[in-house]
């Protein structure tokens, strides 16, 4: 076994039960009484603190159980949740995931680590009261006896059997004789202790000959639970039995399940593979439950019918509560294993050379049909159209396997909501929509930082205090919400928030006090807003640890236009503000049109063409004239790619308009020439060509020629702002080889 495989394996799954403790602990805070929550966070600390065991790492067994021992003690009731325990518990959370990387990485926690854990651990116990500082310990040897004294009898020895047997009112008519057990249970071991109960039946008159008693018996004895049960072989029909193991036992039973083959069974059999519960009491409790399941929907209320075998077999007594979660814990563990089997960890370095591979194989393939067609031979052309399906086959396929849902990014805002409105005063909320959306999972890696920044502003200076939306007629609570899904081939992210919006004036004051803008210079709206991405700027009053210093939004926007995204936003005084982020689905293969223009070829994402039209001579002069054309009486504003790209050389004597759409705006985009669908692999620019607006990428064609991939977001943008006058981009370079690097 490769043990550093092994331990990095122990890692990432300790790092995905670390989430998966953050987000129930965020949800326990509304919803405290909620039992699975608990029950998740409890089982994340525990397989951290067990699988922890197995490699030998002692600080994270240490630290984590206390951890485990505090939220025993809430799901036992003992404990109530409130706002300052979740607190220390997602502090432990983060420290849990700092001694664990230690500890995988062979390193010994430092000073610093140490005083920490003994911070958050005192802080634990302050809460709790100091009890999960003592750990219960059970030894086998041990013999407590816990007597409840409730009239019932019952009670537990630890070194023996507990029996407890209640007669039908007609076993004396029928022959039976209650010594008759005794002196038979005496042969198998000692009888510790008896105590006979008296069943109350309700009637006024008590016959003689009826019986009305039960017996609690503590029975010391080697003897198997099966072999105790046979003693009521054949007077099972006159009484009802329950055998309690001893709790000497309750370690003994744990380990057989721990040892039983790693295979998908029920409780039940597992206990009783065990021997912790015969199969006789096993068919009686299923019997039970399907009895009781055809009128438990009556009325709504719980019975037999609905409850799990476990929470039955250890309310009626027939077996410690400990075997039974051990039971539990060893199902939910080989179901999570024949999970696990499902899915195959894959180094992403491994994934990114086969998604170039197939790249690679989209390149070799245009070529080989290219020559197909020029050859003539029909045959060969079919066999290529088929090749060519199968490629594009295994091309989605590679590509999908890339593709990850978007809402475990969506998900860690939680946590920074809660610490960031706490540390403000504020009470915000986050609501996600469209955490299901998937989207490249390069493209997840890096879209993180640029949504922080945007929650963390939105924050600050978005939503107002409690007292300031109070008077400004709002609900105290601020309403932040992340959004995602796909438009047109790209994947739309939104950060809206319900605050006071943007201040306009202020905005514009400030860019001509930083000369971004001229005092004569007239704006719009939009165009005032987006002076917030200028670098250095910012409206804030005051610098505080969250923001004011001016060097987050151009920050985003950077980041998100390295991803060949573009960021816009909107905003309404008083209302709020949503900015939106739009950004292509992958960066590796997309489904292009290929389009000419003179000696250049270009490449329009194919998701965001929307139809394409021969431009007649008419309307070739009115888009001189005005750059734009009357579409079925809808204004189309136009681009002439040759003039923006500086395109040497007359046009073309039929001139065509590609319909491009992006965000709901149209533009059309004048070409010489339409050249049909193509596989388009996008290769990066060279970086003396990273700045160029206009162009997101190149690629290959099959006749290895270079086109350029055009950023049509970015495209449409510049057409609608300036009606098709569109600025050079630079001189006809486009088409040289030095593009791909």
């Amino acid at each position: 076994m490769n043990l550093d495989s092994a331990q990095q394996g122990y890692l990432a799954e300790c790092n995905e039960l670390l989430i998966e403790m953050e987000n129930a602990l965020l949800q326990l805070e509304d919803d405290p009484e909620n039992s699975d929550l608990i029950n998740a966070v409890f089982r994340a600390a525990h397989t951290i603190k067990g699988t922890g065991g197995v490699f030998g790492f002692d600080d994270v067994v240490a630290f984590t159980h206390v951890v485990e021992n505090a939220l025993d003690s809430i799901r036992a009731g003992e404990l109530k949740i409130n706002s300052e325990l979740i607190a220390v518990f997602l502090s432990l959370r983060d420290q849990m995931e700092i001694v664990v990387e230690h500890a995988v990485n062979g390193e010994t926690l430092s000073g610093e680590v140490k005083r920490q854990n003994d911070e958050l651990l005192a802080a634990l116990l302050a809460l709790t009261g100091g009890e999960v500082e003592a750990e219960a310990q059970e030894s086998e040897d041990a013999a407590v006896i816990e007597d409840d004294n409730d009239g019932d009898g019952s009670f537990t020895v630890n070194d023996n059997w507990h029996l407890s047997i209640r007669f039908s009112k007609d076993a004396l008519r029928d022959g039976m004789d209650p010594l008759s057990i005794l002196r038979y249970l005496a042969g198998m071991g000692d009888i510790k202790q008896v105590v006979t109960l008296f069943n109350e039946s309700g009637e006024d008159d008590i016959s003689p000959i009826d019986c009305h008693i039960g017996l609690e018996i503590e029975l010391f004895s080697g003897e198997d639970k099966e072999t105790i049960e046979s003693a009521f072989e054949f007077i099972k029909d006159d009484c009802l039995v329950h055998i309690l193991p001893p709790r000497a036992k309750v370690k003994y039973y744990i380990d057989m399940i721990n040892a039983l083959p790693e295979e998908d069974i029920r409780i039940g059999d597992i206990l009783v593979s065990c021997g912790a519960l015969t199969q006789l009491e096993l068919d009686g409790v299923i019997d039970e439950q399907t009895e009781c399941r055809f009128t438990t929907a009556v009325g709504g209320e719980e019975s037999a019918g609905n409850r799990k075998l476990g929470e039955l077999v250890e309310e009626k007594g027939m077996i410690q509560k400990e075997v039974v979660e051990a039971a539990a814990e060893k199902q939910q563990r080989v179901r999570s294993l024949n999970s696990a089997a499902k899915t195959i960890r894959v180094d992403s370095e491994k994934l990114d050379a086969l998604v170039n591979l197939v790249g690679e194989m989209v390149i070799a393939g245009a070529g080989t049909d290219l020559i197909a067609r020029r050859l003539g031979d029909d045959p060969l052309v079919e066999s290529m159209s088929v090749m060519s399906r199968l490629v594009e086959e295994i091309r989605d396929s590679a590509l999908r396997l890339r593709m990850v849902q978007i809402g475990e990014t969506f998900n860690r805002f939680n946590r920074v909501v809660r610490d960031v409105s706490s540390e403000l005063g504020k009470d915000i909320r986050l609501e996600i929509v469209g955490a299901e959306t998937e989207l490249d999972k390069t493209v997840v890696e890096k879209i993180g930082d640029p949504l922080m920044h945007l929650v963390r502003n939105a924050m600050d200076h978005g939503i107002e205090s409690a007292d300031e939306r109070v008077a400004a007629g709002k609900p105290a609570h601020g309403l932040l919400q992340l959004n995602a899904y796909h438009d047109s081939g790209s994947i739309v992210i939104e950060v809206e928030d319900d605050g006071a919006g943007l201040k306009r004036d202020t905005i514009l004051e400030k860019a001509i006090e930083k000369g971004l803008v001229s005092s004569g210079q007239v704006l719009s709206d939009q165009e005032i807003y987006r002076l917030i991405f200028e670098p250095g700027f910012s409206t804030a009053e005051q610098v505080t640890n969250l923001s004011g210093r001016g060097v987050g939004m151009d920050v985003v926007k950077k980041n998100i236009e390295a991803l060949r995204g573009v960021v816009d936003i909107e905003s309404e005084a008083g209302v709020g503000t949503k900015i939106f982020i739009r950004m292509p689905l992958t960066l590796a293969i997309i489904d292009g049109f290929l389009v000419g223009v003179g000696l250049s070829s270009y490449v329009i994402p194919l998701d965001m063409v929307f139809e394409c039209v021969e431009l007649s001579d008419a309307e070739r002069t009115e888009a001189r004239q005005h750059n734009y054309i009357n579409l079925r009486d809808e204004v189309l504003p136009l681009m002439r790619l040759r003039e923006s790209f500086n395109i040497k050389g007359n046009s073309s004597a039929r001139e065509n308009i590609v319909v491009v759409q992006c965000g709901g705006i149209k533009a059309g985009l004048i070409v010489d020439e339409l050249r049909g669908e193509f596989q388009t692999v996008i290769k990066p620019l060279g970086r003396i060509f990273q700045g160029l607006k206009g162009v997101s990428g190149s690629t290959i064609l099959g006749s290895g020629e270079v086109a350029v991939i055009l950023d049509v977001p970015g495209l449409v943008k510049q057409v609608a702002e300036s009606g098709g006058r569109a600025s050079t981009i630079g001189p006809g370079l486009l088409h040289e080889s030095s593009v791909v690097h």
